[in-house]
């Protein structure tokens, strides 16, 4: 599937299913905390995965920004700020 294209399930049926596994399996890593966050990512914020995955990391580990041209520039995302660092070349 290419990014944006159509999927199998829709956006809320692969969080519910997510959510299903959760419950089933024992999560060794990441931990079932960080991918419960990036599920909020998804849900809250409108994240693509591999995005919110990023996110959940910074967010988990308490870091303060994420320097990356993928996300809008100064955007705050839950506690994590985001820079791009190629608008100050």
């Amino acid at each position: 599937m290419r990014r944006g294209g159509p999927g199998i399930l829709t956006r809320a049926e692969a969080l519910r299913e997510a959510e299903e596994l959760l419950a089933l399996f024992d999560i060794l890593y990441p931990s079932e905390a960080l991918l419960r966050t990036a599920i909020r990512g998804v849900a809250t914020y409108q994240l693509g995965w591999f995005d919110a995955h990023m996110w959940a990391y910074a967010e988990n580990f308490g870091l303060d920004e994420i320097l990356s041209e993928d996300f809008s520039d100064g955007q705050l995302i839950g506690s994590v700020r985001i820079r791009n660092p190629f608008l100050d070349v």
